[in-house]
């Protein structure tokens, strides 16, 4: 392992170890799972810096396009980087010297491509989940997927990539900070040398595996409510309260599953929140503004190709707060908003007229 370290997104690196514009090494092969919009900008990020980047795609139709130059179904007007190449078959998509994996699949399919694939991905170089959400029925998070599915030969290279990312703003070129998480840090410092490239994306390192994926899985649902109190109308004062009460809300669930609740003011907790409750590009935004416009969830499922996580993944937050005996009051109301069919208007006034509290710290999340 190379001395110099990635900077740590919790202060504990001194100055000197932090990435400095030479650190930022490139892999020479790359491989990309999944062909959606995220997808192609981390791909495109790498490809940027002189890798060559294999994309496996879900479709003939979709690796078509990539390779024509554009991925007109999930991100048009974008030219693909001449050193990126798509396929279909993970045989030909995967190099032999390939020297980083990222599963960029939705959580709901991811276990179902471990499965068929286990025995076909590549052994000792870093494989990176970047799927937010948690799998409905298990209710386990993507590592765990991967812990769960993949030989044991392969569990000291798992590492989780999160924060606030955008995928056209990373295709535009635009400043992006992201973190990405592992067991002891070390895979994490590989991951972050290989994705940041000194200008306008850079990445963190954690060894908060459970907050970093708890505060991704979350932030989807708590999106939902930010874009349903679009939807009714409301304005600062209620995005403000739903963003603090829901970081309340996701650090109770992290700190439950074993997080120290340090990443919760981090790039994948506050920071995500803060940008998927705040825009329009966030998919699971659109669809709480779409609720609260009165459309039903088949209705707005059926309008895009697009997959908003946070559908799927408030059942599973529910689940697991339960079992867990957690305390998540706006979450159970998106679930009961697009499960149960109550109107969001009444599932605000509810939650305004739960019995007052205490407003505890953060790591305790009160």
């Amino acid at each position: 392992m190379d001395s110099k370290k990635a900077a740590t997104e919790d202060g504990t690196s001194p100055d000197q170890d932090l990435l400095r514009p030479g650190d930022h090494a490139h892999p020479d092969r790359a491989l990309v799972v999944g062909d959606g919009a995220f997808a192609m900008a981390m791909a495109t990020a790498m490809a940027r810096r002189g890798s060559d980047v294999r994309v496996l795609c879900h479709t003939e139709k979709v690796r078509d396009e990539i390779n024509a130059g554009e991925n007109k179904t999930y991100l048009p007007g974008y030219k693909v980087n001449e050193n990126i190449r798509a396929h279909t078959s993970i045989e030909e998509a995967c190099a032999p010297d390939v020297q980083i994996v990222l599963l960029v699949i939705p959580t709901q399919f991811l276990r179902t491509f471990l499965v068929r694939n286990l025995a076909k991905m590549p052994v000792g170089c870093p494989i990176v989940v970047c799927a937010k959400g948690i799998e409905v029925g298990t209710a386990e998070t993507p590592y765990e997927m991967m812990l769960a599915e993949l030989p044991g030969k392969y569990h000291k290279h798992f590492a989780v990539l999160a924060g606030p990312s955008f995928a056209k703003e990373i295709m535009d070129g635009e400043p992006t900070n992201v973190v990405v998480a592992s067991e002891g840090r070390d895979v994490a410092t590989v991951v972050a040398r290989y994705v940041s490239d000194g200008s306008s994306l850079r990445a963190y390192v954690s060894d908060d595996v459970h907050g970093i994926e708890i505060a991704g899985a979350v932030k989807n649902v708590l999106a939902i409510a930010s874009g349903a109190l679009d939807g009714l109308g409301f304005g600062n004062n209620a995005r403000a309260a739903l963003v603090c009460r829901g970081l309340a809300e996701l650090t109770r669930l992290a700190v439950a599953t074993g997080s120290n609740g340090r990443a919760m003011a981090g790039l994948a907790g506050v920071g995500d929140l803060m940008l998927t409750c705040s825009s329009s590009l966030s998919r699971n935004f659109t669809v709480g503004k779409k609720l609260a416009s009165g459309m039903t969830l088949e209705e707005i499922s059926g309008g895009t190709n697009a997959v908003a996580e946070g559908v799927a993944t408030a059942k599973s937050v529910r689940v697991l707060a339960g079992r867990l005996g957690v305390e998540m009051p706006i979450c159970d109301a998106v679930y009961r908003a697009l499960y149960e069919g109550l109107p969001p208007r009444e599932a605000l006034a509810e939650l305004q007229a739960r019995p007052l509290g205490a407003e505890g710290g953060l790591v305790a999340g009160e």
